[in-house]
């Protein structure tokens, strides 16, 4: 089987004759074939069926040409191993159904055991290194998204009750940071044990916080991820979620390869910001695609020229997909980074 490694030679920011391009949640509403699974099973069904999670996973692979596949899990799905009690929820997302609050809380934590609590994801990852052309990319919710939700109980817009624990009591926090950075660290070097070929640590909610709390709360945890899975020889994502801009000069010493964008930084103002050190990915805003296909071409025509002034970079959205967005669109702007940067490549060669 001809392997399409484009997306890990742009990770190592090395030459690639097009752009790749890979969508977050590119598994999922838009696509008519998933709403009609999801009618029988809920997200959690799914992930527990290694067969069927893993053809989910390959559904966008084979219906939009992309150069990634990412596995079709949950950020929440670990968080069951070390003793918290959840569900996805209609309309609503994770739902916690004793939400942290106190010192007792955390300790009862446990350490996670992914090979018997979570076989079913690492049988999904072994399906799909079998079964993919292209790499597959597994994923984590980084400490700070995941304390988020257990404190919260459920998605939150104002993190009081978050950012009160963080700022009443810092060695609590650090307690709970650094048990929620152990399972993310057992968890994907299990994934890539299993064949995973790239990991991102998605940070969804972390522009929340300000840079200095940023750096006291939140960025000790993660530098220590990342250091710890340095010695894995594939592409190591961190995507600090949407309003992020101001933290990423802050992410300059990570042990990464690449860094997401959110829609709100140019590609050239992020590069400028964490001093060239990583591969850039993003950062189509993803509510772009309810225009006309002119105008999506128009807004990926200047990230893409952006993105090939210097070597790395993954074209991706600045957050992810919507079930409003068209599958014919996602195609078609595929196609778009494919050729045009093929085309600019090419010139520039010749």
């Amino acid at each position: 089987m001809a392997y399409n490694d484009r997306f890990i030679r742009a990770c190592f920011k090395q030459e690639v004759d097009r752009l790749p391009v890979w969508y977050m949640r590119q598994a999922g509403r838009y696509d008519p074939e998933y709403r009609q699974i999801k009618e029988k099973y809920t997200l959690l069904e799914i992930c527990r069926q290694p067969e069927l999670a893993a053809e989910v996973t390959l559904m966008p692979v084979r219906k939009l040409g992309v150069d990634a596949a990412i596995l079709y899990s949950d950020i929440m799905n670990p968080v069951a191993s070390i003793g918290v009690d959840f569900d996805i929820v209609k309309n609503i997302g994770p739902v916690i159904a004793n939400p942290i609050s106190s010192r007792q809380d955390i300790e009862r934590l446990k350490p996670i055991d992914v090979h018997r609590d979570l076989k079913h994801i690492l049988d999904t990852i072994s399906i799909l290194d079998r079964e993919l052309d292209v790499p597959l990319i597994t994923f984590a919710g980084a400490p700070f998204t995941i304390a988020s939700y257990l404190i919260e109980g459920r998605p939150s817009k104002s993190y009081i009750k978050t950012k009160t624990l963080m700022y009443s009591d810092p060695g609590l926090w650090d307690m709970l940071m650094n048990k929620l950075g152990d399972m993310v660290i057992t968890y994907l070097r299990a994934h890539v044990d299993s064949g995973g070929k790239a990991v991102q640590l998605f940070d969804s909610w972390v522009g929340a916080l300000a840079p200095k709390d940023f750096e006291r709360y939140v960025k000790p945890v993660i530098t220590r991820i990342f250091a710890e899975l340095s010695d894995l020889n594939v592409p190591k994502i961190y995507f600090p979620g949407v309003s992020s801009g101001e933290l990423l000069p802050q992410l300059t010493s990570l042990q990464a390869e690449v860094i997401g964008l959110d829609w709100r930084v140019s590609i050239r103002e992020g590069r400028r910001r964490t001093e060239g050190k990583y591969a850039i990915q993003g950062n189509l805003d993803p509510y772009l695609l309810t225009a006309p296909m002119d105008v999506i071409k128009q807004h990926a025509k200047e990230i893409i020229g952006m993105g090939l002034e210097t070597s790395g970079f993954i074209f991706n959205l600045g957050h992810g997909l919507f079930p409003e967005a068209s599958l014919e669109k996602l195609q078609e702007l595929t196609a778009y980074v494919h050729d045009y940067s093929a085309e600019v490549l090419a010139k520039r060669k010749a």
